[in-house]
């Protein structure tokens, strides 16, 4: 749609962004066409020259584009904090992840790991298991994918445990999420927006940075796994 404002945005982002649609036509605006993608690969897709209105990346990420020149540094805004946390498919027993020894016995343990390649949540997976010396074992049987949703692989029978952002374990039906791998050994993701320098429609975007960033956001961020 020529009409439509293009959002290019990371996957933690899908649910809160799906909410707010209608909020966003009902403040003025229009049409989101929006697209989901794990950051490293939107940053790809950004140098290689894809167009957009606004992005949704990591803080690291969006810096990167905005130091280019690609995104108007003045617009940048941050949205949410997002933890990685552990999913199995709905039904089955909630394994024990409180501990730095739990959760190494429980992936130790898992007949098979689900995590993404591109994804923030995998790039702290592969660092923790590595720090924890079971990378060799758990990538022996892993499920580790290019991008998407890491728990639907629980429902193919594929693996046991799937590891993502929060926010991301939460859009596929059918599983169940543990809860948070432990604060202390993870860093949280903080996701941010702005305005592309090349849109051809700035009130649009600007209007939608306005409203992820309002305090009126927050219950929809709650919802989709994410802290304001």
């Amino acid at each position: 749609m020529s009409n439509a404002l293009r959002v290019l945005s990371t996957l933690a982002l899908k649910g809160a962004v799906c909410r707010l649609a209608g909020q966003y036509q009902a403040a003025g605006g229009g049409h989101i066409d929006a697209d989901f993608a794990p950051t490293l690969a939107l940053l790809d897709r950004l140098r290689a020259g894809e167009a957009a209105d606004v992005v949704i990346l990591t803080r690291e990420g969006l810096d990167e584009v905005a130091r280019d020149g690609r995104v108007v540094a003045e617009s940048c805004v941050d949205l949410a904090r997002s933890f990685v946390g552990v999913a199995v498919k709905a039904g089955t027993a909630h394994p024990e992840i409180a501990t730095e020894a739990a959760l190494r016995a429980t992936l130790l343990g898992a007949r098979s790991v689900a995590y993404s390649r591109l994804g923030a949540s995998g790039i702290l997976f592969a660092k923790l298991i590595d720090r924890l010396g079971i990378a060799a074992d758990i990538n022996a049987r892993a499920v580790i994918i290019p991008q998407g949703f890491t728990a639907e692989r629980l429902l193919t029978g594929e693996a046991d445990l799937a590891i993502q952002q929060i926010s991301e374990l939460k859009q596929v039906p059918g599983v169940d999420v543990v809860g948070p791998i432990p604060r202390e050994l993870q860093t949280p993701a903080v996701f941010s927006a702005g305005r592309m320098a090349a849109t051809s429609k700035p009130a649009e975007a600007d209007l939608l940075l306005r409203l992820l960033a309002s305090p009126e956001v927050a219950p929809a961020l709650r919802a989709s796994g994410l802290e304001p």
